[in-house]
């Protein structure tokens, strides 16, 4: 029988408090309805081939790129001028560590566990987000989208994960709270505990660590 050796974590939504939140208050303070947003994307999705967001998660576009783009589709869509270049600086405002989680998973480290993070991210937004929580003091690897090239749920992200970890799928146990992230990890072979609350997913971390 395989032992748990690790436990990789998504970022946002999981260690910090739901990514709904901020975009609910960026709605709520700029006006920008979030059906609004996602119509925006599926338009420039529909005219270039691509979601806009994949090629900014996987560093194929730049911040100022993406966001130059949702201007243009919103300011059509709604009929007045959008600019949405402090984007990232209103998003993080609404973020919170989820401490609760962040400090099991310091435990999980005393416990001699390899940790990592594995994170759709944005490529300007690393010195934001990495300043939340003390990374370096509790992870032993960060896997971010925007450097590697591939985000979840794509099979490559999860196998550069495990290889630089230097464990098996059967042998490391991943938090995500996006379902479909979940079942891909799955489908690898790694435990999978998909996040709806800090209390629900300790205890199936501790499940799967237990068996």
């Amino acid at each position: 029988m395989s032992r748990v050796e690790a436990v990789i974590s998504d970022f946002g939504g999981v260690l910090t408090s739901p990514l709904l939140d901020s975009f609910v208050a960026i709605q709520n303070s700029s006006d920008i309805p979030l059906g609004a947003l996602g119509e925006a994307l599926a338009a420039v999705a529909g005219r270039t081939g691509v979601n806009p967001l994949f090629k900014l998660e996987t560093g194929r576009m730049t911040e100022a790129e993406f966001l130059a783009g949702l201007d243009r589709e919103l300011t059509a869509l709604l009929g007045r001028e959008v600019h949405l270049h402090d984007f990232g600086r209103r998003y993080f405002e609404q973020l919170r560590p989820n401490n609760e989680l962040i400090e099991y998973m310091r435990g999980l480290r005393d416990r001699g566990y390899k940790l990592a993070i594995c994170t759709n991210n944005v490529r300007e937004w690393e010195a934001r987000w990495r300043a939340m929580l003390p990374v370096d003091e509790i992870f032993d690897l960060v896997v971010d989208s925007a450097f590697v090239g591939a985000r979840k749920p794509e099979r490559r992200i999860y196998e550069v994960t495990l290889e630089r970890l230097g464990v098996a799928a059967g042998d490391a146990v991943f938090v995500d709270d996006v379902e479909i992230n979940c079942e891909a990890a799955r489908e690898l072979g790694l435990t999978a505990v998909w996040f709806r609350s800090t209390k629900q997913a300790i205890e199936e971390i501790e499940a799967a660590l237990g068996a």
